[in-house]
């Protein structure tokens, strides 16, 4: 089987935007054609990622009429939805249509429009994902980080301010993304004294509503080098599930989606934690930073609060972890955030990230939908 190639990617800019999906979809879609010099009439395939369109706005039928905005008649189309883990659900599908044979150019476009809601009413349609029996009962994904961040603390005697370090070091990494929703450095004190929003976690351990949109081009490696030189490839990529009732897990700080679907995805790659140089995960609350990295291998149970503590996934650290400042500053428009993180690993390893950019040759993306319900997984490696 022909491993798969990322010739082209593009991101929006995230934040409050005045434009709707189908715009913010084009916008992406047009620019990751333009950074691989491909024709929209070239597309074999086309797929969308995103969660809630249809609740958001009412908007239904996006992936046709993105391939009608771009003039990709012809190409198959389709929408994945995996809730805010549609992103690299997207990638996984996008993968295979190359990896399969079925398709030689396959585009994935991510995006989502949010913020004309109130903040109850974008919380509410993301609620939406639990179990009907929690739902009922008001549990949201924010109290679910709550109390997962209160047995954390306390199992493993983690101080509280380990979780507000991560908030800080990924403000910071957003000020040098120019796609960031919040270029804007924060202080411990300042996370630490926000409003309280499911106790222990405040404002500041939460990522805010965003609209916003991203695209990746893929083909086969064999045949990469012949649309750009500036190229990576999808070495391994796993997708799993977890319990969707969270207190049914054995311990609700362990995430079964992400220890899987890491596993498959190293196996594939050939690799292990250790390999990985550069890594963006899923942080739309704090402690879900510090859980990934426990899951996917890179510290063992119940020492993964070190992390920013300790400066080990700062940019300059042994692990940069969220160069793009996570979805904690860069934002998060569900269908996008996924995409936007395998953006971010290319470009990393094409060595064109900017103010940003490490020195990496091995990145993972680890994108989770729901409190770790669904996941995928994804590892690329620079070109030879």
């Amino acid at each position: 089987m022909d491993r798969v190639a990322v010739i082209g990617a593009s991101m929006t800019q995230f934040g409050q935007r005045d434009a709707w999906v189908r715009e913010l979809l084009a916008e992406a879609g047009e620019a990751c054609l333009a950074d691989a010099d491909v024709d929209a009439d070239k597309l074999d395939h086309l797929y969308v990622s995103n969660m809630a369109s249809g609740e958001f706005e009412g908007q239904t039928g996006v992936p046709n009429a993105l391939a009608h905005d771009l003039g990709a008649l012809g190409a198959y189309t389709q929408r994945v939805d995996q809730t805010s883990a549609s992103g690299g659900a997207g990638v996984y599908a996008a993968w295979q249509s190359v990896a399969s044979g079925a398709s030689e150019l396959t585009m994935l476009v991510g995006g989502e429009k949010m913020t004309h809601r109130t903040t109850a009413e974008a919380t509410d349609v993301i609620a939406s994902l639990t179990h009907p029996v929690e739902y009922k009962h008001g549990v949201t994904l924010p109290s679910f980080a709550g109390m997962t961040a209160r047995h954390y603390l306390e199992k493993y005697d983690a101080p509280r301010e380990s979780l507000a370090k991560v908030a800080v070091k990924n403000h910071a990494n957003g000020v040098d993304n120019p796609h960031a929703q919040f270029r804007k450095e924060v202080d411990e004190e300042t996370v630490l004294e926000s409003p309280v929003v499911a106790d222990p976690l405040r404002l500041y351990d939460f990522c805010p509503i965003t609209d916003g949109s991203a695209a990746l081009l893929f083909c086969p490696e064999s045949v990469a080098a012949e649309y750009t030189d500036d190229y990576t490839v999808v070495s391994g990529i796993g997708g799993a599930t977890d319990t969707h009732v969270v207190h049914e897990r054995d311990d609700p700080t362990v995430m079964g989606g992400v220890v899987d679907s890491s596993e498959q995805a190293y196996e594939m790659a050939g690799l292990d934690a250790d390999d990985v140089e550069v890594a963006e995960l899923h942080d739309m609350f704090t402690i879900l930073e510090v859980l990934q990295l426990e899951d996917l291998g890179f510290f063992e149970k119940g020492e993964g609060w070190r992390a920013a503590a300790e400066g080990v996934t700062a940019r300059d650290g042994a692990l940069p972890v969220n160069t793009s400042g996570g979805l904690k500053s860069k934002g998060h428009p569900l269908g996008a955030s996924g995409v936007a993180q395998v953006y971010e690993i290319h470009r990393q390893l094409t060595e064109d990230a900017g103010e940003r950019q490490v020195a990496a040759d091995v990145g993972l993306a680890c994108n989770v939908g729901g409190f770790g319900n669904c996941v995928t997984t994804t590892i690329l490696e620079a070109a030879e």
